[in-house]
């Protein structure tokens, strides 16, 4: 299949390469690019992928991923450019592509309480929905109203919290595939000083406790029943381990830190070389929460 052809009518980009894309600073091409603005693109976009049967991968602000070496064939569509976001009363609603910063930041202008945990989660909304982020005990399943999603059959649909299957770092769209569009949160009002006070703390503690100088994909793994993953590495001895140009990050073992042009197989061999040596000091096994995707 010619996908120049197919495609060349929207503003896409043909093989380009990912890391320029991804918070980690790794991945291969895409065979095609795309950054859709609004609704209508999109839904041309998928029309087309669906006529020619062309393969798509529908990615948020690719933070919490790893994109392999190899790349990703047929359509990838960034939601980076689809930022709409309105408030109504105690509703924020956005679109998938808006920052999760951004959101916590308009909610708090409007004295809106609630969203102050997701204030330095480096997503955006469609992600945080999809993996059901969280931190400092909040997460996005305690907050959440409804989500607009598209099918794969380019059918859009609004689903409610009890339709979402949400459980740790899960939602029923990992399983349905279908694209999220947009969500809407349900806040309480509050007191915009103490609001913005917390998200200050929340930032400071983040600051000083994350490698947020390197680039990374976030928490890599789970938390497991009853441990700390950052914990369970660090006793493991893993801390500092370096394969290739990725580390394991000395200021926070739950993270891994791409600090010398490191690659996507890096990241894996690490991941992997981890999970060893946890498992052989604690005998746990550890889970990861990032996402790896695309060919070696």
């Amino acid at each position: 299949m010619d996908l120049k052809s197919e495609f060349q009518k929207f503003p896409v980009k043909f093989d380009a390469p990912l890391s320029a894309y991804t918070f980690t600073e790794v991945g291969g091409p895409a065979d095609v690019l795309a950054q859709p603005h609004n609704l209508e693109e999109l839904k041309d976009l998928l029309k087309v992928a669906r006529d020619t049967h062309t393969p798509v991968t529908i990615l948020g602000n690719a933070s919490n991923l790893i994109v392999r070496d190899g790349g990703i064939r047929g359509l990838v569509i960034l939601l980076t450019k689809m930022t709409a976001l309105t408030i109504d009363g105690n509703r924020v609603a956005a679109a998938a592509g808006c920052e999760l910063k951004a959101v916590t930041d308009a909610a708090a202008a409007q004295a809106l309480t609630g969203f102050e945990f997701a204030c330095g989660i480096p997503g955006s909304v469609g992600g945080a929905v999809y993996m059901n982020a969280g931190a400092y005990g909040g997460e996005i399943r305690e907050i959440f109203h409804s989500a607009t999603v598209m099918t794969a059959a380019g059918v859009l649909k609004k689903l409610y919290r009890a339709e979402m299957g949400f459980g740790y770092r899960k939602s029923v769209i990992q399983t349905t595939h279908d694209v999220i569009l947009s969500a809407t949160f349900e806040l309480k009002t509050g007191n915009h000083d103490a609001i913005t006070a917390k998200m200050d703390e929340l930032m400071a503690q983040r600051r000083a406790k994350q490698p947020l100088e390197y680039p990374s994909c976030g928490s890599v793994f789970k938390r497991p029943e009853g441990h700390f993953a950052g914990q369970l590495i660090m006793e493991a001895g893993c801390q500092g381990h370096r394969i290739g140009g990725v580390e394991v990050s000395t200021k926070h073992a739950g993270f891994m830190v791409n600090v010398a042009h490191g690659t996507a197989q890096d990241y894996e061999t690490l991941i992997a070389w981890v999970i060893d040596k946890v498992r052989a000091h604690s005998g746990i096994t550890l889970e990861t929460e990032v996402r790896i995707i695309g060919e070696k």
